[in-house]
């Protein structure tokens, strides 16, 4: 995997526990995977409010160039962080601070995804027991096609405190 999705090979990361300073720029690894259901569409737009003719309308998708309905993005993004959270590469994260993403490609009912992650930064916080991991992540759809991609800082725990 290129470190932050970009540019050097680095450590793949075993399962276990990682606090940020077991981290180094350029580790990465792979989550599981889900594939996206109606259920999660519609639950989605429940939760959201998000009811866009796009996501809950066949129709009217196809109409716009679609094969069908498409997934709400930020559905992707959070089933994203579902399969980062749940990794059996446990990071010891305490808070999500920000996220920078882009949306590249649609995520269909029925796509299976996984997110690639790659650790770009790691940097201690004024709490010595604190640092924070900037992650680039990247979904990817079973056709091996990017669909979302971005960067994500984590809030971690070091590993003295794990």
């Amino acid at each position: 995997m290129e470190a932050a999705l970009g540019g050097i090979e680095g450590r793949r990361l075993a399962p276990g526990e990682y606090g940020y300073d077991d981290l180094s720029q350029g580790d990465w690894y792979e989550t599981a995977g889900v594939t996206v259901t109606e259920a999660h569409v519609v639950g989605f737009a429940g939760l959201s409010g998000d009811l866009f003719d796009v996501h809950m309308d066949d129709e009217f998708a196809r109409r716009e160039g679609f094969p069908g309905r498409i997934a709400h993005g930020l559905l992707g993004l959070s089933l994203a962080d579902g399969l980062k959270t749940r990794s059996p590469v446990r990071l010891l994260g305490v808070a999500t601070l920000s996220w920078n993403w882009s949306f590249r490609a649609p995520l269909l009912i029925g796509d299976r995804m996984s997110v690639r992650i790659a650790v770009a930064a790691v940097r201690a916080t004024k709490r010595p027991e604190r640092g924070i991991a900037t992650l680039g992540m990247r979904i990817v759809k079973q056709t091996g096609d990017t669909v979302q991609e971005g960067e994500s800082m984590l809030l971690m725990s070091g590993r003295a405190l794990a």
